[in-house]
């Protein structure tokens, strides 16, 4: 499939040049149809009736084979869940926390993720320090950082595979090995990293593994998933329970949890947003396998990369191409960055900042086109 085919198929791509892929990515037409179609047969079938609850079975199976295909792992380590913080909840508090326990997070998190750290602390008493990951993006060894920040008590490292500020990858399973070595379980915040690497996380030893389907999926809001290693799932417990993770008897008494992932799983969901996720999956694999998408993404984030240091007044963060489709820069000498994004959307430019970091950052996808980032550039030198 051609690329500009490829695009015909997204309707925000429409008229604008888009890089906000990690934020949300677009809904292409076959993943809307598909959720038109779920929520029509629901009705037709009648939305409590055991024909629909068979077929949100059904859908549920197919799901969450559809997303274990795609991180090369077993499906019962996966549960479905609304969003990627959804996801990082389930993982913090269903650990068996302990006064003077220690938690290790990143400098680099999302403070949605850094927010429950902090009710972790408050609520159990146990000891959270930051590690220094930001100073690594050009030069140091993250691995070598996280090593020295661990310390004979920590419990948990909390990570991000991509960075969400500055785009960065992490070398995760050197991480999780030299976190497995004292016992130190891995919880990955893998907002930016799921649609964009080749992932085999049976391979990297990572525990926890948080994504959603609405970003580089470019599948629908409102549908994610969280893997849980088989190692992993003895001491993890659900926190939110609905009958969707236990075991019942024919009348209906608690029995336990179910065997997998499936535990972490709580009520009624938007069960057509199923169909819409397999759809927008397999309409990546239209255009190329995970291998062809992540070097074209690495192709236009270069090009990017490039064409933004050859102007003045622009500052990338990275002092080398990106490895990802995150690509992060400043503006010097110019209005606020808020402001330029601002008037770039009106001109169908789109774009965002990270406030933390005083920067705005553009995200390139494998469809993006070299147009879209030559008329991104031309925006900003005339700014």
């Amino acid at each position: 499939m051609t690329k500009d085919n490829h695009r015909q198929q997204f309707p925000a791509l429409a008229n604008k040049a888009y890089f906000n892929y990690g934020g949300q990515g677009p809904l292409p037409e076959p993943a809307l149809d598909a959720i038109y179609q779920g929520f029509k047969r629901v009705q037709l079938g009648g939305p409590f009736s055991a024909q629909v609850l068979a077929w949100v079975v059904q859908e549920a199976m197919l799901t969450r084979r559809a997303i274990a295909s795609e991180l090369t792992v077993p499906p019962e380590t996966i549960a479905l869940t609304e969003d990627v913080t959804v996801g990082c909840n389930i993982a913090l508090w269903g650990i068996d926390w302990k006064a003077g326990d220690h938690l290790l997070i990143s400098d680099c998190e999302h403070p949605g993720v850094v927010a429950s750290v902090m009710e972790l602390q408050r609520r159990f008493k146990i000891e959270v320090s930051i590690c220094p990951l930001a100073a690594t993006l050009n030069e140091g060894d993250p691995v070598a950082v996280i090593a020295d920040n661990l310390r004979p008590n920590t419990r948990l490292l909390v990570i991000s595979h991509i960075l969400w500020n500055t785009g960065q990858v992490l070398p995760l399973t050197e991480i999780v090995k030299v976190c497995h070595q004292t016992k130190v379980k891995v919880l990955v915040d893998a907002a930016q990293s799921v649609g964009v690497l080749p992932l085999n996380l049976i391979e990297s030893g990572v525990d926890f593994y948080a994504f959603t389907g609405h970003k580089w999926w470019c599948g629908p809001e409102g549908l994610g998933g969280l893997y849980v290693s088989a190692e992993a799932l003895a001491d993890l417990h659900p926190v939110f329970i609905g009958w969707r993770g236990i075991v019942t008897d024919a009348n209906a008494k608690v029995l336990g949890w179910k065997s997998g992932s499936q535990r972490y799983e709580i009520a009624t969901s938007a069960y057509p947003l199923y169909a819409g996720l397999r759809s927008a999956i397999a309409l990546q694999h239209e255009w190329g396998t995970i291998e062809e998408r992540y070097a074209e993404i690495c192709r236009l984030s270069k090009y990017l990369w490039e064409r933004l240091s050859e102007l003045p007044d622009v500052e990338c963060l990275r002092t080398s191409a990106p490895e990802a489709g995150l690509v992060s820069f400043r503006l010097m000498n110019k209005m606020p960055h808020q402001q330029l994004v601002a008037l770039w959307e009106k001109q169908g430019i789109m774009v965002r900042t990270i406030p933390s970091l005083d920067c705005v950052r553009a995200c390139v996808h494998y469809f993006t086109t070299e147009a879209e980032i030559d008329k991104l550039v031309g925006a900003i030198a005339i700014a």
